[in-house]
């Protein structure tokens, strides 16, 4: 009884913060280099950085996984709930790229109990030149996300993204820090 229940919550939540999905912010930054899209868009990213979303709550270890099956994007995005060897979630779906050339704005279209599709937008705003961190953002500048291929990264190196984060005009003040996996 309890799954339909959670399940239809979820759903709800999902939906509910999708709803302004599409709608642009006039003052949101644009991204800030091009991306080339089979570096980025290819293996495996820790969340190292959120800002708090209903959906996330208890999740810790987040990840985004790209893969490229014959050209296309598909995105994954996991969590693991209380600690980083807990209980899996993922959603995922695929993902298109609204900017070719730049490559830094995709749209995944995630399916929820296999039916109900869920539109988010997700715009790289800088990223590093070795790729070795990015950060995403929505253009309605709710969300905000800082992503890097190590789980593990020192003090300093996450004040600099924090610091970068706010630079481009994010609210840095509620960002929540997931645990990660130790490498």
């Amino acid at each position: 009884m309890k799954r339909p229940i959670l399940a239809a919550l979820f759903a709800g939540v999902m939906l509910s913060g999708c709803a302004g999905a599409n709608i642009s912010a006039e003052n949101a930054p644009q991204p800030a280099k091009t991306i080339d899209a089979a570096r980025l868009y290819t293996g495996l990213w820790h969340e190292i950085a959120r800002r708090p979303m209903a959906i996330t709550d208890g999740c810790v270890a987040g990840a985004t996984e790209y893969k490229r099956p014959g050209g296309r994007i598909e995105v994954l995005d996991s969590c693991r709930m209380g600690t980083p060897t807990g209980e899996l979630k993922t959603i995922g779906g695929p993902g298109e790229i609204l900017d070719p050339g730049t490559n830094a704005k995709l749209r995944v279209t995630y399916t929820v109990f296999g039916v109900v599709p869920v539109v988010r937008d997700y715009w790289v705003l800088d990223r590093a030149n070795d790729y070795s961190w990015f950060i995403s953002a929505d253009p309605t500048l709710k969300d905000l996300y800082i992503f890097t291929r190590n789980p593990q990264i020192g003090a300093a190196q996450r004040q600099r993204l924090v610091k970068r984060a706010a630079e481009l005009g994010y609210d840095v003040s509620k960002l929540e820090f997931p645990e990660q996996p130790k490498r």
